[in-house]
């Protein structure tokens, strides 16, 4: 049940400047590093944090509807489309009073509306139920938490210092570091 990623977020947590900032770095030569590098450490940290931290699309594939569509990634912003494959083996999509988003949970979640059950899928279909949606924090660097912020700073800080592989130091900091981010951490049971 996990989702795929469908495209890149538009931006990133942090700009090019606000990195070369923190790196104190003036010139433009390593600027294609830098970037990649804010792309690593996001990619980094949402997966340490299993959330997302720019709005980006998932798609979710489900073989049936459970009581409640667990919509992991969070923080869920939108639900494009929820569809399935009816007995019949058709695609059909479900209209949107049909269910409910409950994005104060997190991770959120989707439920049948009052008075409303789940239809039933074609028996035996892999991903029969799809759930596309969007989640993170906002569509700019502004909207992503600063603690989360400054873990991806000092990340980079550390890729960039440290291109090559140590085995005396890691590739991202440790301790206090990541501390920062456990407030934003989604925790499995």
């Amino acid at each position: 049940m996990n989702p795929k990623r469908t495209a890149a977020p538009a931006a990133e947590p942090l700009t090019l400047a606000e990195a070369k900032a923190h790196l104190r770095v003036t010139v433009n030569d390593d600027d294609t590093l830098i970037t990649a590098l804010i792309s690593a450490a996001r990619e980094a940290c949402e997966d340490r944090l299993q959330r997302t931290l720019i709005s980006t699309p998932w798609l979710l594939a489900l073989d049936a509807f459970p009581d409640a569509i667990k919509l992991p990634m969070p923080p869920a912003l939108q639900v494009q489309s929820l569809q399935y494959f009816d007995a019949a083996g058709t695609l059909v999509t479900l209209a949107g009073e049909d269910y409910e988003l409950d994005p104060y949970s997190e991770p959120a979640y989707l439920v049948p509306a009052p008075g409303v059950a789940w239809p039933a899928t074609q028996a035996g279909r892999i991903n029969a139920v799809r759930v596309a949606y969007t989640a993170g924090y906002g569509t700019t660097a502004a909207d992503v938490p600063g603690p989360i912020k400054q873990w991806l700073l000092l990340a980079i800080g550390d890729m960039y210092e440290r291109r090559t592989r140590s085995a005396e130091r890691p590739a991202v900091p440790q301790g206090f570091a990541d501390g920062l981010l456990d407030t934003y951490r989604v925790w499995s049971l």
